[in-house]
């Protein structure tokens, strides 16, 4: 069978004209082309004078990429299209019309064209694998055969709209203090590099010895002149190297992960996510039906971390051979009591669902309080580190001036 042809987006134009009771208005619409969307006005009854493929602005969305929440919300507004009774391939049009993202409004129509040609939901997913991954088209895939689909879709945007909103706590997290140091070094570097030497041409006029610290920056600002380019080529190869190793390298990325999570405090909230986030994903394919066996394999690549994926591997492999799943998470040594128990109790009364769910509940708010507190914590240490950063450079240039007056 040939493969089908993909349904190219169409193109919005903007249009000014005369309505049916010869008003002036004007809109947008969206055609293939330019003829065709003056052929659809005119049979709404519009007379068009002017007919302009919209433009966008380079601040607009409509070149930005498609990021996971993107898929989110298409996912949350195909289960309310479904849920309100509209056909699903009416569904990709409504749905598409409403998005801004150039690309994420052609995957759509990528989608309803593979839907028209015969193909299941489930299986048109696979065109785009970056943006639907497996546990994703697996619980499509669960709904359709169910025949409840609109159900299952809504979940998925729950499970995704939770799980994306915990990496954004993450990603605060370690983002904002590496950010504003990374601005002080830039800040001390450029003051080294620029300003450090003119004041050195005007210390050696003062015919007297610099104090030690304004020695030592003077000597820093050299080494910096001197050093400069070299040391920006070496932070750009180590980025790269580290950036390659992470994604070739299972040795490496375990490394780093067990390696975080053992520093303080940062360690605790990744150890949390990371069980959230399992807790998540099992309660989400679990509760469509999916086996246990495979439900665990799904949470293993989406817990976000190399130890857990490891450990959740080894307790899928628990399970397979008749063990408990509260054994099993236990014998793994990473798993707190209460999720262990919890665990327990959900298997002995048969909603191990929602005693996941529960589960995942509590640490993503223990994630969430203790991001906020962090933030907290760290503001006062990060402008302590620019004060040093910052403040002492400026100390060490204007001490040889404090001691003018005794030179002169």
């Amino acid at each position: 069978m040939a493969k089908q042809q993909a349904a190219k987006a169409p193109t919005t134009f903007n249009w000014e004209g005369k309505d049916k009771s010869g008003n002036p208005s004007k809109g947008s619409i969206n055609a293939d082309n330019l003829s065709e969307a003056k052929a659809q006005l005119r049979k709404q009854g519009i007379v068009p004078k002017k007919v302009r493929k919209q433009t966008y602005s380079i601040f607009s969305n409509h070149n930005k990429p498609v990021k996971p929440l993107d898929i989110a919300l298409f996912t949350r507004q195909m289960a309310t299209m479904l849920k309100s009774g509209v056909p699903l391939l009416q569904g990709f049009d409504i749905v598409a019309n409403g998005v801004e993202k150039a690309q994420m409004k052609q995957i759509i129509y990528d989608l309803k064209s593979a839907v028209n040609g015969g193909s299941s939901f489930a299986r048109s997913l696979e065109q785009h694998p970056k943006y639907f991954d497996d546990l994703y088209r697996s619980l499509v895939n669960a709904g359709e055969s169910s025949g409840a689909l609109e159900t299952m879709l809504d979940r998925i945007a729950t499970y995704k709209e939770k799980i994306e909103s915990l990496k954004a706590k993450i990603k605060k997290a370690l983002t904002y203090p590496i950010a504003v140091i990374i601005i002080g070094l830039v800040v001390s570097a450029i003051l080294l590099i620029k300003v450090v030497p003119q004041f050195e041409s005007v210390f050696s006029s003062f015919g007297a010895d610099l104090p030690a610290f304004t020695l030592f920056v003077v000597g820093l600002s050299e080494i910096a002149q001197d050093w400069w380019f070299i040391a920006l080529i070496a932070i750009v190869v180590a980025g790269f190297t580290f950036k390659k190793a992470h994604e070739k390298s299972r040795a490496f990325r375990e490394w780093l992960d067990r390696t975080v999570l053992k520093l303080p405090i940062i360690g605790q909230i990744l150890h949390n996510s990371a069980i959230a986030r399992f807790s998540r994903t099992l309660a989400t394919t679990f509760a469509a039906g999916v086996p246990l066996v495979d439900a665990l394999e799904s949470a293993a690549g989406a817990s976000g971390n190399v130890v857990y994926e490891t450990a959740i591997l080894q307790i899928r492999n628990g399970v397979s051979t008749g063990q408990s799943l509260q054994n099993a998470v236990t014998m793994t040594g990473l798993f707190p009591a209460m999720a262990t128990q919890m665990i327990a109790i959900g298997e002995e009364a048969g909603s191990l669902d929602m005693m996941l769910d529960k589960v995942a509940s509590y640490y993503e708010e223990e994630v969430d309080n203790a991001v906020d507190n962090l933030s907290t914590l760290i503001e006062p240490l990060i402008m302590a580190v620019l004060g040093i950063l910052v403040g002492g450079l400026v100390i060490a240039m204007y001490l040889p001036i404090f001691q003018l007056g005794n030179v002169v």
